[in-house]
């Protein structure tokens, strides 16, 4: 029997068969990365930053299969997927870009010393385990960023995009980037767990749930790696009594409903002041009850499936337990007959510590309505929650809407009347049980380097 079989979430079929690599081959590939390693950081960041841009060249050849394939293995709809892979050419753009500025050597003057040099080094192989929610563009944030330092990749897909992974692979391999320095391995959590304590292994990043980056960053810590973690949240979206309403409903349900919903930076907290409450509650209800789910390559679905069966199921958990514990349901909440798995748009209002609606992730289509009392209540009830990725402001008054983004959001991000998924030139990651470390906007380049110091003397 396989060790791993992709299913499509659509239809619930079959797609692929794969089975897991040995110890030593895992540890045949560890080697070679690590010589490839050698090479690749001897190479100019000018000779690094063609290669990068050859390997997003590469990609846009395979855009239409390799989009074709996400939707097909996790559900995504088609035209989200091609908007996936244009964001991860935009990252091989800019890294290519901005790359060799970025690591440039600092020098500083320094009282009674010929001068400093600050130097950003490359340290080594970096492991990165990635989820299925946006199966390329999770690869491309942290390879291309870590590629451009002079590191090189080991990547572990999550097990129901393997094809995914296995075809990014063969991208990488088809550019001018040495085959080594990029490698997609098919493992278990137990061989995940040795190939960390590697000697060979220098850094470790995860972006997953909050549940695995306790284990994963516990793992590294043993081993004492460097690690990066990119987590879940309960993103609040904030409307403000002078709020553009048109604006925050629309931008409100985009958030909560792209890529199906499975995203770690959508609004899954609308917290609307009292004053306009019951119009934004009107409007945003008729917006979801608007929004058809159905087959992802279709052009007139607005949602496509779960990436899961048990995805499904454990959303609809979460809802049904919500609604034990008080919540109603405003609109959706029906768990839909057929193979596929499907989840209708979803609103939940009397939502209060407690229900998981209010306390946790909810991983779908399903948005959580809170009347907050005034300004100051809405920005209490936003940082009443363990995690802290991002989150948004709908204000007309802009400059305060920035204020309040600065000092009193406690989040990574913040968006001010608008929503985006990812900047590559703006610093991607959270805080609190969020995790810690950051991708994107020149820091994600920084994260796995020695940043070296030279004290060049007199003599």
């Amino acid at each position: 029997m396989a060790d791993i079989t992709t299913v499509n979430p659509a239809t619930g079929e079959n797609i692929e068969e794969y089975n897991y690599m040995s110890n030593d081959e895992v540890n045949q590939i560890v080697d070679a990365s690590h010589q490839a390693f050698l090479k690749w950081r001897k190479t100019s960041h000018e000779e690094r930053a063609k290669v990068i841009s050859s390997i997003g060249e590469t990609l846009m050849r395979y855009k239409e299969e390799l989009s074709r394939l996400m939707t097909k293995e996790r559900g995504k709809l088609y035209n989200q997927s091609l908007q996936e892979i244009d964001l991860c050419k935009a990252i091989c753009d800019y890294t290519a870009e901005k790359g060799v500025t970025a690591l440039a050597d600092d020098e500083r003057d320094i009282e009674n010393m010929k001068k400093g040099i600050v130097t950003y080094q490359p340290i080594g192989v970096i492991y990165g385990m990635q989820p299925w929610n946006f199966p390329a563009y999770q690869v491309f944030r942290y390879a291309i960023a870590n590629l451009m330092a002079g590191n090189s990749i080991l990547l572990k897909h999550a097990a129901n995009v393997t094809g995914s992974g296995l075809l990014i692979e063969k991208i990488f391999h088809e550019s001018d980037l040495p085959n080594d320095l990029f490698r997609t391995i098919l493992i278990d959590h137990d061989q995940s767990e040795i190939l960390i304590g590697n000697d060979k292994v220098r850094g470790v990043t995860l972006t997953g749930s909050d549940g695995a980056g306790s284990v994963v960053g516990q793992q590294a810590a043993k081993a004492i790696k460097k690690v990066v973690l990119e987590l879940g949240s309960n993103d609040a979206f904030i409307v403000l009594e002078d709020a553009d309403l048109d604006l925050a409903v629309e931008t409100c349900t985009q958030a909560r409903l792209i890529n199906n919903g499975e995203t770690c930076v959508a609004a899954k907290r609308f917290i609307v002041v009292d004053s306009v409450y019951d119009e934004f509650r009107q409007r945003i209800i008729d917006k979801f009850q608007s929004k058809k789910s159905g087959d992802p390559m279709d052009d007139s679905s607005d949602l496509g499936p779960l990436a899961r069966k048990d995805l499904q199921e454990k959303l609809h958990e979460q809802v049904e337990d919500s609604v034990k514990k008080g919540a109603t349901i405003a609109v959706g909440g029906e768990l839909p007959e057929g193979k596929g798995s499907f989840y209708p748009p979803t609103i939940l209002e009397n939502v209060k510590k407690g229900q998981p609606a209010y306390d946790d992730e909810l991983f779908g289509p399903v948005a959580s309505l809170i009347r907050a009392k005034d300004q100051e209540d809405a920005l209490r009830i936003a940082n009443d929650s363990r995690y802290g990725l991002g989150g948004a402001i709908f204000s007309k008054d802009e400059e305060k809407a920035i204020r309040l983004a600065r000092e009193e959001f406690d989040t990574g991000m913040v968006y001010i009347n608008g929503y985006g998924l990812a900047n590559p030139a703006l610093p991607f990651g959270g805080v609190k049980n969020s995790g810690h470390g950051r991708e994107h906007g020149g820091f994600g380049i920084k994260e796995f380097v020695n940043i070296k110091a030279i004290h060049v003397h007199n003599g």
